[in-house]
């Protein structure tokens, strides 16, 4: 039975599968903490919302890839992924209190795209620093 779970195929799936599960949570996560809704923003076109969230998704996927990349045991992987993703929200935090003249979350639902696109882009950025923390 062991040689089963040792096999790349059967890892990349289980690795593939609680990278899509994680992903779905750390996302309902962030849902809570923004005062709009992601979904029903982008259904309507606002491609602020659309950039922050991809960032978000993006973010969260690379600090994955570099846990799956330097961790063996899948539970080691999680860990440093949940670690990461606390790690991503508190920036998403520091950036709300570190544009005290407006709020980010009303720009961003106003379709600010200027917003939108930085907040995609510290989500990135944070993910690379993060990911080579974890390495």
């Amino acid at each position: 039975m062991d040689q089963f779970w040792e096999n790349e195929y059967v890892k990349t799936a289980g690795d593939y599968s609680v990278v899509i599960l994680s992903l779905v949570v750390f996302l309902a996560i962030f849902e809570l903490v923004t005062k709009y809704n992601n979904w029903d923003e982008i259904k309507n076109g606002n491609i602020a919302v659309a950039m922050a969230t991809g960032g978000k998704i993006f973010g969260i996927a690379n600090v994955f890839r570099h846990s799956i990349m330097h961790n063996d045991s899948l539970l080691t992987m999680i860990v440093w992924g949940v670690y990461g993703f606390i790690l991503l929200l508190i920036g998403y935090f520091i950036f709300e209190f570190l544009t005290p003249k407006f709020k980010i979350d009303e720009e961003i639902k106003n379709d600010n795209r200027a917003v939108g696109f930085i907040s995609m882009i510290i989500s990135i950025g944070l993910s690379f620093v993060i990911g080579a923390g974890i390495s």
